[in-house]
């Protein structure tokens, strides 16, 4: 995932559908500089973690 689209997801009051390692996440923070994410799996909020943009997918559906 490109650093524009992971900002404008993060920054979004729609959840989007994205993934990391097959999980559904939740995008807290983008670091622009370091091309990386604070997440937390949505079965797993306690659970915070910083990865790099690239191992973020997103699928076309919406999540309401």
């Amino acid at each position: 995932m490109n650093v524009q689209r992971a900002q404008e997801i993060a920054s979004s009051s729609i959840m989007a559908n994205v993934l990391c390692d097959g999980l559904p996440i939740y995008i807290q923070h983008v670091n622009e500089q370091s091309e990386t994410a604070r997440i937390y799996a949505l079965n797993h909020p306690e659970e915070e973690r910083e990865v790099p943009l690239y191992t973020l997918t997103e699928r076309d559906q919406v999540l309401e």
